[in-house]
């Protein structure tokens, strides 16, 4: 480990402004956007140019920061992306450029590959995993104060507040960024290749869970952090009770993320504890529609959140159990990149079909895609484990 123990806390503080920057306005975008009086399938489109982003650009940017090296440069550089990002859906109202700039938050996103590995430098291999532990903690940290105290911005002043208050956070975190420890000199790592990513790509169960792991991204960003907040302003919620939701949303996950792998999955199983996790997400969406009281919307919400914490940490340790060591972060590179297709279709999807037809059916649609995404968990999960078991 690093003898300066401050450098380690000054990562940590860079963490969290940066997930604060990216955060602090997501409970009241939605609804933002709508007011411009920008179509459902545009307000779709702007949420899911955050996920397109990383989906395309989070493997160049791995590439490009292994091949030269220079991980501090990425991480200031995402700082950067996310400043210009706030300061520029607080300058412009115009659909168009309201799309360019939230996409630009997903360029900030998409650096966030490097974070962790420049961060994992800092220690020993045998340290590293609980390091990321911090890391991932800090993480949820600064999404969650971010959502909260980004509903308390806009209720008491407005929702163009809450774009200032995340870019003061990013601007914060880049001078901070500029002081960061570099990657330790003695380490060096392979580049990724298109061939590796090719290599483990054709793995069965990581292309599995993959694909699970898209359907469990749309369901998260066509609801929490896509159209749910809208329901919610059309049943009277307030800009601190879309902050509150978003946060209710978020924070049950943390305790059901901790307990999926060393509670949930060695007791139950894995393939059944990643079924029942999409039933009840599922289950909380469908029931969305129906609600007419922020009281019940906001259980349902809890339970939802609770739910998608016990899938998504199970889906990922099993897509690298059977990779083999020195391909393992190309493999998590991979599957981060394949699951931003989620993160982009849930919102735009859901925004058409609100266009063509009603909320309501948007949601009934996403809830019906949690339903699938649960079967085919039951029936695939323990044929694909078994064929990974063979093949070894």
């Amino acid at each position: 480990m690093m003898n300066n123990k401050k450098s380690i806390v000054l990562f940590y503080i860079v963490t969290a402004l940066f997930w604060y920057s990216l955060y602090a306005y997501v409970p009241i975008f939605p609804t933002y956007v709508e007011s411009k009086g920008i179509s459902y399938s545009m307000v779709g489109i702007i949420l899911g140019s955050y996920g397109f982003a990383q989906m395309i650009l989070r493997i160049p940017i791995g590439i490009l920061s292994d091949k030269f090296n220079r991980r501090k440069l990425y991480v200031t550089l995402g700082m950067l992306a996310a400043v210009s990002s706030n300061i520029g859906l607080w300058y412009f109202d115009k659909a168009s450029l309201i799309l360019l700039f939230r996409a630009f938050a997903g360029v900030a996103a998409s650096m966030w590959v490097v974070y962790a590995v420049l961060f994992s430098s800092y220690f020993k291999q045998a340290d590293a995993p609980k390091a990321m532990g911090f890391l991932l903690s800090v993480t949820t940290l600064g999404q969650v104060s971010a959502t909260f105290t980004g509903g308390i911005v806009s209720g008491s002043f407005s929702d163009k507040h809450t774009f200032l208050l995340a870019a003061a956070a990013g601007i914060i975190g880049f001078f901070l960024s500029l002081m960061i420890k570099k990657e330790q000199k003695d380490i060096t790592k392979e580049p990724v290749r298109l061939k590796d990513l090719l290599s483990v790509g054709k793995d069965r169960m990581l292309m599995l869970v993959s694909g699970l792991a898209i359907l469990s991204q749309f369901l998260t960003f066509a609801t929490t952090y896509g159209f749910t907040p809208v329901a919610a302003s059309k049943l009277g919620a307030s800009s601190y009770e879309l902050g509150l939701l978003v946060t209710i949303s978020a924070l049950p996950g943390v305790i059901s993320g901790a307990l999926s792998g060393s509670f949930f999955g060695k007791r139950f199983g894995e393939r059944n504890v990643i079924t029942v996790g999409f039933m009840m997400t599922a289950a909380s969406v469908l029931l969305i529609p129906f609600i007419n009281s922020l009281t019940i919307l906001f259980l349902t919400q809890i339970a939802g959140g609770f739910s998608k914490g016990m899938v998504f940490p199970l889906l990922m340790g099993m897509g690298i159990k059977n990779i083999p060591n020195d391909k393992r972060a190309t493999a998590m590179g991979f599957y981060q990149a394949i699951y931003g297709l989620g993160m982009f279709l849930g919102p735009v999807v859901v925004g058409i079909l609100t266009d063509a037809v009603s909320l309501g059916t948007g949601f009934v649609i996403t809830a019906a895609i949690g339903f699938l995404a649960a079967v085919t968990a039951f029936l695939s999960l323990e044929k694909a484990k078994s064929a990974c078991l063979d093949a070894a």
